[in-house]
């Protein structure tokens, strides 16, 4: 049976991962958080005491960096398990710093394709339909409004105890959506041939039909 690719890039906060995990579960293929490498890659960095804004400093951790994806949703990152750190505060104020360094991102990238070359997938993140996944058989675009995505993320973290208030949320991913899409290299941006997804209003079940259906006309297997 061909391996198919499906490719779901977006913004902080859109929802991607949560819809991404659905739709691979649907479908019965391997979903692969991306944005989870960056964050395990971030919170290593602090854990070494080192500051994720310094470019070269974040970089020399580059061959001491291993990170396994687990089936069960679970990261390890050298060896400690990171599945709920990574989703803290101190971790989301600085990854998109990680992200943006080019040989972060080239190293992180090389494990992403591999992972696509072995099994059907999902991949989630901000370049996987425009760099890591160019030739993805179907590649989707999700966004959704700033306020939205806040009090998504705000919601998320009080769920899992993460101290913080709506304001110091939204004004996070304010800054991480200018970063992201103003690094110079693997920008966040749409593909020219993805479909955009705007799930301001859809709740999650409607998302997650709203690709599954895309998916659908592109190659006839939801």
């Amino acid at each position: 049976m061909k391996k198919v690719t499906i490719a779901i890039d977006g913004p902080a906060a859109a929802g991607k991962s949560t819809v991404a995990k659905k739709v691979s579960q649907a479908l019965g293929y391997t979903y692969i958080d991306t944005g989870a490498m960056y964050r395990a890659f971030t919170y290593y960095v602090m854990k070494k005491g080192l500051d994720p804004q310094d470019e070269a400093a974040s970089i020399s951790l580059v061959p001491e960096v291993d990170i396994e994806l687990h089936s069960d949703g679970r990261v390890i990152c050298c060896g400690e398990d990171v599945t709920n750190v990574i989703r803290e505060p101190q971790v989301s104020a600085n990854v998109s710093y990680i992200a943006s360094y080019k040989d972060i991102r080239l190293a992180l990238v090389e494990l992403q394709r591999k992972m696509a070359q072995r099994r059907s997938v999902v991949m989630d993140g901000r370049d996987i339909g425009t760099y890591v996944l160019p030739n993805a058989d179907v590649k989707i675009f999700q966004i959704a409004d700033v306020p939205t995505r806040a009090v998504r993320r705000y919601e998320e973290n009080i769920t899992k105890g993460i101290k913080c208030t709506l304001a110091e949320v939204e004004e996070d991913v304010r800054r991480r959506d200018y970063i992201d899409s103003h690094r110079d290299f693997a920008p966040l941006k749409p593909a020219a041939d993805s479909v955009l997804l705007d799930t301001s209003f859809l709740s999650i079940e409607e998302a997650v039909e709203a690709v599954l259906d895309i998916i659908k006309r592109k190659i006839g297997e939801a």
